[in-house]
C-alpha cells in the first residue's frame, strides 16, 4: 500500500513539473520582440496658416507652421531646413539667426513661426523640410510674387 501512496505523489511531484515547465516556456515565447506591439514610428502632419501671394523686396511675411503627431513619444526631436530654389531671401525663426539653406536646425517647439525676409526684385521660391528623429519628414513649398510698388503721386 506504501507504494502506491509514494507512486501517486510522485505522480502529482511529477504533474506540478511539467505545469511549471510548461508555464515557463509558454512566458518565454510570449516575451519575443516579433510578437510585441511597439509602435517605433509616429507618422505627423504638418498645418500651416496661409500667407500673402506677394512680397517686396525688404519686406518680411510671417509664416505659422504647427507640427500634429498621430502619436505622442516625448524623446522624439523635429528638425527644420530650407533651401532657396529662386529668389533671394533669409528664412529665420526669432531671436534665431537666419538659417543656412540645406543645414539641419532643432525645433524647440510643435507650434512656432517662421520668417521670411525678400531680398530680391523677382519671384521667390522655396522649401522647407521638417524631420523628425525616426526619418519622417514633409516638405513644404512657399512661392512669392514680387509686389509691384507703384511710385506716390506728386
Amino acid at each position: 500500500m506504501k507504494n502506491v501512496i509514494d507512486n501517486s505523489k510522485k505522480g502529482l511531484y511529477s504533474l506540478w513539473y511539467g505545469v511549471a515547465a510548461m508555464l515557463f516556456i509558454l512566458s518565454c515565447y510570449s516575451c519575443e520582440k516579433d510578437n510585441l506591439d511597439v509602435q517605433e514610428v509616429f507618422p505627423f502632419e504638418v498645418k500651416v496658416m496661409p500667407v500673402p501671394k506677394e512680397i517686396g523686396t525688404g519686406e518680411t511675411v510671417e509664416i505659422r507652421i504647427t507640427i500634429v503627431s498621430n502619436g505622442n513619444y516625448n524623446g522624439n526631436q523635429f528638425y527644420i531646413r530650407y533651401f532657396q530654389n529662386e529668389g533671394d531671401g533669409s528664412l529665420r525663426q526669432l531671436p534665431l539667426k537666419p538659417y543656412l539653406p540645406n543645414d539641419l536646425y532643432p525645433l524647440l517647439d510643435r507650434e512656432f513661426r517662421l520668417y521670411y525676409l525678400s531680398k530680391s526684385i523677382v519671384s521667390q521660391n522655396f522649401d522647407v523640410w521638417i524631420v523628425d528623429g525616426f526619418g519622417n519628414e514633409k516638405q513644404l513649398n512657399f512661392q512669392f510674387n514680387n509686389k509691384k510698388l507703384t511710385p506716390p503721386i506728386r
